[in-house]
């Protein structure tokens, strides 16, 4: 074998080699951003459900408040004060 042929031989394999571990390098990083990618989006699902839960405790409340409380300004309206 000549010089020229290993040498092309040896050029092909480490081009072969750098593209195999290049192409490995980015699909491992593509990975790891989809995943962070999942996570976020589940965090900010559990913090919707947190808000939305709390937005609804609070609608309860304001409820039983309405029932035991007057608040001024209702009555504007339809019955006039004073």
């Amino acid at each position: 074998m000549s010089t020229a042929s290993k040498l092309t031989l040896a050029g092909t394999s480490l081009a072969a080699v750098g593209t195999i571990f290049f192409v490995h390098y980015g699909q491992q990083n593509e990975k790891a951003a989809m995943h962070a990618g999942v996570v976020r989006d589940m965090e900010q699902q559990r913090v919707k459900r947190e808000r939305q839960a709390e937005f609804e405790m609070q609608r309860e409340l304001e409820g039983e408040y309405r029932k035991v409380q007057t608040v001024d300004g209702e009555g504007e309206e339809g019955n006039p004060k004073g």
